[in-house]
C-alpha cells in the first residue's frame, strides 16, 4: 500500500505572531517556521503504518514556495521515503490545494491520503473534505485511532481501515474501504523526532519538483484579505474585598446580572 501525506510550511506554534503595520498579513520574514504539528501526526501515523508491515511507501506532498523543501526534508527525516514539491509562488486556498492534491493521486494512485486535519495559520479544516469529494474517495475525519484489516472480495484480498473519529457526541468509528482520505486529530499519537543520522540521509533521498501547470490545475483564488487586526488587548482585572462589592461590579459596572 502506498501512502501519501500532505504537509504544510507554517509559523512556529511557539513563537509570538506579529501582523504586518499596513495590516496585510502577519509577519513571516526573519520569522521561523515549522511544520503544522497536525501534519507532524499525519506523517507519524503513515510512518507507524509502514513499520507495522501495512504500508510499502511513504510520500510526503506540499505545495508553496520553494522555502516548503525545508519542510519536506523534515519529514523525510522523520522516516518518509519520497517528497514532492508542487512549487508555487502563488497563495494558494484550500480548493486549489485540494485540487493540486487530487490531481498528483490521479497520476500515482496511492491508496491512502493522510492530512492534518487543518493547519494552524488559518484554521480552515477544509483540504481533506474537498480531496475526497474531488476524486470520490471514502474519508475519516478527525481520526483519533486507525487500524488495518484486511477485507477478503472476490478479486483476491484488499485493505480496509478502520478509523474512530471524534465527533460532538463522543466517538465514532467507521469502517472505510480503500482508496481513502483520513485527517489526524491530536490524540492520534506522539510525533517523534528526528535523530541525527536520519537528518543527514534525508539530504539523499529523493524530493521531485512539481508545478500546477505540470499538472493541469490553475491557481483560482475566490477570496480577498481586506484586513488582518490584532486582537484587542484584555482589560486589566479588579480585586475586590467582599461578595457585596463583586455583586455590586457585576451589577452596575459590568451590567451582566
Amino acid at each position: 500500500m502506498k501512502v501519501y501525506v500532505a504537509i504544510k510550511r507554517v509559523i512556529d506554534p511557539y513563537i509570538k505572531v506579529r501582523v504586518k503595520s499596513d495590516g496585510s498579513g502577519v509577519e513571516t520574514a526573519n520569522v521561523k517556521m515549522s511544520m503544522n504539528p497536525f501534519c507532524e501526526i499525519a506523517v507519524e501515523e503513515a510512518i507507524r503504518l509502514r513499520e507495522a508491515g501495512h504500508a510499502d511507501e511513504v510520500v510526503v506532498v506540499s505545495a508553496g514556495e520553494a522555502a516548503c523543501q525545508e519542510q519536506l526534508r523534515t519529514a523525510l527525516a522523520l522516516g518518509a521515503d519520497r517528497a514532492i514539491h508542487i512549487e508555487t509562488d502563488a497563495v494558494v486556498e484550500p480548493l486549489s490545494v485540494a485540487k493540486l492534491l487530487a490531481a498528483l493521486v490521479k497520476q500515482d494512485q496511492p491508496e491512502l491520503f493522510i492530512l492534518g486535519k487543518q493547519s494552524i495559520d488559518t484554521d480552515n479544516n477544509q483540504v481533506a473534505q474537498m480531496l475526497s469529494a474531488l476524486l470520490g474517495y471514502s474519508q475519516g475525519t478527525f481520526a483519533s485511532n486507525v487500524t488495518i484489516e484486511s477485507d477478503v472480495v472476490t478479486n483476491g484480498v484488499r485493505q480496509a481501515i478502520i478509523v474512530t473519529r471524534e465527533v460532538d457526541g463522543g466517538l465514532e468509528t467507521l469502517r472505510l474501504t480503500l482508496p481513502a482520505i483520513l485527517s489526524t486529530d491530536l490524540r492520534l499519537n506522539e510525533p517523534r523526532y528526528a535523530s541525527l543520522p536520519n537528518i543527514m540521509k534525508a539530504k539523499k533521498k529523493p524530493l521531485d519538483v512539481l508545478t500546477p501547470e505540470t499538472l493541469g490545475v490553475t491557481i483560482k483564488n475566490h477570496q480577498d484579505v481586506i484586513e488582518i487586526l490584532t486582537p484587542t488587548p484584555r482589560a486589566a482585572g479588579v480585586k475586590v474585598d467582599s461578595v457585596t462589592e463583586l455583586v455590586d461590579k457585576l451589577k452596575n459596572s459590568a451590567k451582566v446580572i
